[in-house]
């Protein structure tokens, strides 16, 4: 008989809301696809955490990931410090950063595809590069 996976225990996300909107642009269904993809990409998720939990973490972050790359290009926050702070929180947490990077790599190509924003895309990729 094996033995059950080793799940990491954590509480879904608490406290304010992820950001609904920037710049006119919904972000709950680009993060959830974001997520989608992100979970095909690392299936070993299911494993290291609550499958609902680590999509709805998953969910949270992206929208705050998306909303702070667009006001970026917008010139009204600053996305390589916001992303900072979220790489020593999750790192922390031992979460394995090169995931974070490939998130960041993620918002930008369906903000690209559903939207054309291709300067925000390229701003998240080039933040990415730095995550690690």
């Amino acid at each position: 008989m094996s033995a059950a996976p080793d799940r990491r225990t954590t509480l879904p996300p608490g406290g304010a809301p992820a950001p609904d909107t920037a710049a006119g642009i919904k972000l709950r269904p680009l993060a959830e696809e974001v997520t989608e993809r992100y979970a095909v990409e690392f299936p070993d998720e299911d494993e290291r955490y609550d499958p609902e939990v680590w999509r709805a973490w998953c969910v949270h972050d992206s929208q705050y990931l998306l909303q702070w790359a667009i006001l970026d290009v917008a010139g009204t926050t600053d996305l390589d410090q916001q992303v900072g702070w979220l790489t020593r929180v999750l790192g922390a947490r031992d979460f394995p950063l090169d995931r974070l990077a490939r998130t960041l790599e993620l918002c930008g190509d369906v903000l690209r595809e559903r939207h054309g924003r291709d300067d925000v895309a390229e701003r998240l990729r080039a933040v990415a590069a730095t995550v690690g």
